[in-house]
């Protein structure tokens, strides 16, 4: 038999699971709570309120990811086939 029964190690994990988040939560604490400027979000322009960095660029990429993976699976299935 083990030291700790089933139940000892339930509430342990427990235990180290909720300090854990608790933990987690501290950087969060430190957050301001005030709210942005009436122009918007300081990270961007103008031109678009809201948008941080260019989405039409991270889009364009996740769909080439995407092709690039298919495209190897694709050919692994073909080299790999039984014969």
């Amino acid at each position: 038999m083990s030291r700790w029964s089933r139940r000892a190690r339930g509430l342990w994990t427990a235990a180290c699971l909720l300090t854990w988040l608790g933990l987690a939560a501290i950087p969060a604490l430190a957050a301001d709570p005030t709210p942005s400027p009436a122009g918007g979000d300081v990270r961007t322009s103008a031109t678009a309120p809201g948008l941080v960095g260019d989405p039409l660029f991270a889009v364009a990429g996740v769909v080439l990811i995407g092709l690039i993976a298919v495209g190897a699976t694709l050919l692994y299935v073909r080299l790999t086939r039984q014969r």
